[in-house]
């Protein structure tokens, strides 16, 4: 193999593998304590996207695996099936565990981002972002946020780029069977 044709492939792997990105202007929290993190969160609002999409009632649960990752369950009602669909996953921190920076997987061997930007000191509410400007969550604790906090996200997102007016805002009106 040639060092051009080696090159082209080590760039498009790089490319189609790599996740430790973050947005432009965005900073993953630290210190960040995993431990608070950890347990049940609602979405109240997100970018919508294909492994999302007609989904309201989403959570994301967090958990710690035996192996030091992080197991990842988020679950959601999809509205025009009538269906729970469930989803389960991990997640890694990239460097230090000190900093929100993780890459999360659903799939086998394909990692994305997952990047806190922003969370109050109780760990009550949380801004996420993907890699990019197409991936945001504004998580909560409970199915509802405090307009301060969530007017609070929505402009740190927008200083980022994010076109908050494309939110999809999540309906919490089902109560799955347990």
């Amino acid at each position: 193999m040639t060092v051009r044709i080696q090159f082209i492939f080590a760039l498009m792997f790089s490319i189609f593998f790599s996740c430790a990105t973050i947005p432009k202007g965005a900073i993953a929290v630290q210190p960040f304590d995993q431990e608070k993190y950890l347990g049940k969160w609602y979405e109240i609002a997100r970018m919508d996207f294909k492994f999302e999409e007609n989904l309201n009632n989403t959570t994301a649960t967090y958990s710690l695996n035996e192996n030091g990752s992080i197991k990842v369950d988020n679950r959601g009602y999809n509205y025009v099936t009538k269906e729970w669909q469930q989803s389960a996953g991990k997640a890694k921190f990239l460097k230090d565990p000190n900093v929100a920076n993780l890459k999360v997987s659903f799939f086998g061997p394909f990692y994305a981002g997952y990047n806190v930007i922003a969370i109050d000191p109780y760990y009550q509410y949380a801004l996420v972002v993907g890699k990019n400007i197409d991936y945001m969550w504004i998580l909560s604790r409970e199915n509802t946020i405090p307009q301060d906090i969530k007017e609070g996200f929505i402009t740190k997102a927008k200083e980022i780029g994010f076109k908050t007016d494309e939110l999809v805002w999540v309906e919490h009106n089902e109560i799955p069977a347990e």
